[in-house]
């Protein structure tokens, strides 16, 4: 049974990764919810539909969340990860997470011009976890989205009758 529920990504993992495609921004900061839980709903996002989807860490650099063994080489340093999704030319969601500060001048010019949303292609840059200090600095620049879902629940007709 186990396998079966992995097989489809969970419905609210869907909708949280769909606010951050269509967010009007390059750069995105998910507020609240399990970080741990919303990666693993993004990897069968990834796994299920083809999504290029990045997971940066600093222990581990940038790799893909579609194939837990595929790491992108010389992307170990926050900088040099940021600078190779800015010349990224394809689709991409790049998921940073446990960022420490202080940032670097650079590195936060780096995040400030991936805010700009491209032309052409669609390229998110999504902070998680992101220290108060750091999405007090970024301003504006960043879309905030909140990773609860407090959608109202819609009644749907079944046999019948409406139900919610």
């Amino acid at each position: 049974m186990q396998s079966m529920m992995a097989s489809s990504p969970p419905k609210a993992g869907v909708e949280i990764f769909e606010r951050i495609l269509a967010a009007p921004g390059g750069l995105v900061v998910l507020e609240g919810g399990d970080s741990s839980a919303l990666l693993n709903d993004f990897r069968a996002i990834a796994r299920h539909t083809g999504q290029a989807v990045y997971l940066w860490q600093p222990d581990q650099g940038l790799g893909s969340l579609r194939d837990a063994h595929a790491r992108v080489p010389g992307c170990q340093r926050l900088g040099n990860a940021l600078r190779y999704m800015q010349q990224s030319m394809h689709f991409g969601v790049y998921l940073l997470s446990d960022l420490e500060l202080p940032l670097s001048a650079m590195d936060a010019t780096l995040l400030r011009q991936l805010a700009r949303a491209p032309g052409g292609h669609v390229r998110r840059v999504v902070l998680l976890d992101a220290p108060q200090a750091l999405v007090d600095h970024l301003g504006e620049a960043a879309v905030r989205i909140s990773s609860r879902l407090d959608l109202p629940v819609r009644p749907r007709l079944r046999d019948g009758r409406w139900v919610v």
